[in-house]
């Protein structure tokens, strides 16, 4: 679920109430690789629900893929809690792709699983008052769906009975965390491996700041939605192209130790060009 692009004050055809509280667009992005390169884009009403059609936007992302020469058993999909359901899961399964899905805990009591976390989990103290639990379970269905091969379901709860204050609690802080996955490994590896996709903000703010697309200029949404498109274009030629930069340190004037640079310093150090004006009589 990535932030809405905010076009308050505005009478832009689409542009609604969004979960941020206030009137925008409520774009959805899927990135590939490491560097941030963005695959597929498609805007959005702000009031429109993220999984509203997204198994069809995964499905042509996926299309996309494979049209790249992509094996996609070496895909993994690296989904939010707005997207846990039954159809996407069946469709990732089908297609043989790995995925992380952060799951929705609905009407799950957070008791029931620190219970089950303290049972079967593998606990951490980083601090005094603080537990870390951690573990898989493989018995819970995906929507109560009993047609679905079994998904292991990794947990992450955290018990708090002194708060960051040094305070003692009444009553203990439960936070709960859990994921679909179909990987083969350890439940710290699945959540480290979710918790890195948190990249991907970082990515989408570039493109709101850097490239300054935060409020679009035609009051049209299928223009608006074009726009998107070609925003995404020049997205990927500067990521490209600040990639490329990289791989010849020895003509750049300024030594970098990153593994990616962002937008606006390509744009100023590889597009700009200084001039200078001059006028007389």
């Amino acid at each position: 679920m990535y932030p809405p692009l905010d076009n308050s004050g505005s009478n832009k055809e689409g542009v609604s109430w969004t979960y941020k509280n206030h009137d925008g667009y409520a774009p959805i992005f899927a990135y590939l690789g490491t560097h941030g390169y963005i695959l597929n884009c498609e805007l959005r009403p702000g009031s429109q629900h993220s999984n509203k059609n997204a198994c069809e936007f995964i499905r042509y992302s996926l299309d996309m893929i494979e049209e790249l020469g992509i094996d996609l058993k070496t895909i993994l999909v690296r989904l939010d809690s707005a997207h846990d359901c039954a159809e996407i899961i069946e469709e990732l399964m089908k297609r043989g792709v790995a995925f992380i899905i952060k799951r929705n805990l609905r009407k799950e009591l957070k008791e029931w699983w620190l219970s089950l976390a303290r049972r079967i989990g593998e606990s951490q103290s980083s601090r005094e008052g603080k537990t870390v639990f951690t573990g898989e379970v493989s018995h819970i269905k995906v929507a109560g769906r009993e047609d679905l091969t079994p998904v292991f379901a990794t947990f992450e709860v955290t018990e708090r009975t002194i708060d960051k204050h040094s305070q003692e609690l009444l009553i203990p802080d439960v936070e709960v965390n859990t994921f679909w996955t179909t990987l083969p490994v350890e439940a710290r590896t699945v959540i480290e491996l979710y918790h890195n996709h948190g990249t991907r903000e970082q990515y989408h703010s570039k493109l709101k700041s850097d490239l300054d697309f935060e409020r679009l200029a035609s009051s049209k949404f299928a223009t608006n939605a074009l726009l998107l498109l070609l925003a995404m274009l020049a997205f990927n030629a500067l990521r490209l192209l600040g990639q490329s930069a990289l791989k010849m340190k020895e003509a750049l004037p300024c030594k970098f130790k990153v593994q990616r640079r962002r937008l606006r310093s390509v744009i100023q150090n590889l597009i700009y060009i200084a001039c200078k004006r001059t006028r007389h009589s």
